[in-house]
């Protein structure tokens, strides 16, 4: 163990990595990157302006999907694949419904969706981070999927609900999401009951 240790001390040094650098490099591994569009859609979500007029609100994103980009280098948004809150009452009806259909069946993804539900206390609002990635995905999708994780992770501070799914039936209900929002104190989801 202790040659085990040495080594690995030796090695840091001749690197020169530090404790945070050595961190940073882990979670790198992939190599893939975040972009720009990706950022600014979070950052979009997650600060809600309070004197929006009704247009920006209903362009304001319910839920949106990421995906790798085709050479496998950029995690990008999954074109068309969104929820705007103007198109709740009018093409969506239930948007937690409509956001597991838009999951694909066969691959992996990334989403942030924008729970509103209530608890016995207050109404919330909170992003979830989810990693979709179905059982029958093909295996080089979850291993860059779930190696590129932490990349994305790292651009969205502030998530307070992260989520891995590994298939349709852990969505079905509503249940499973109510769950890791809050358990047993959610009343309700999308103003439907739990």
């Amino acid at each position: 163990m202790k040659v085990i240790c040495k080594r690995k001390h030796k090695m840091q040094r001749i690197l020169g990595l530090k404790e945070a650098d050595q961190s940073r490099a882990a979670a790198m591994a992939s190599g893939v990157k975040v972009t720009d569009e990706v950022i600014a859609v979070f950052n979009d979500m997650k600060v809600r302006k309070a004197q929006a007029n009704e247009d920006e609100k209903r362009k304001r994103k319910k839920a949106i999907l990421f995906c790798m980009s085709k050479d496998l280098k950029n995690i990008v948004l999954d074109e068309g694949k969104e929820i705007l809150l103007g198109d709740l009452g009018t093409t969506v009806q239930d948007p937690y419904q409509h956001f597991v259909k838009m999951l694909p069946p066969n691959d992996c993804r990334y989403a942030l969706y924008d729970a509103t539900y209530e608890t016995k206390e207050t109404k919330k609002e909170d992003l979830v981070f989810i990693f979709w990635a179905p059982d029958n995905a093909p295996l080089k999708s979850k291993m860059i999927y779930a190696s590129s994780k932490d990349a994305i992770k790292r651009k969205f501070e502030g998530i307070k609900h992260e989520w891995q799914v590994n298939g349709l039936e852990d969505l079905k209900d509503r249940h499973t999401l109510a769950e890791k929002l809050g358990g047993s104190s959610v009343v309700s989801l999308e103003g439907s009951p739990i």
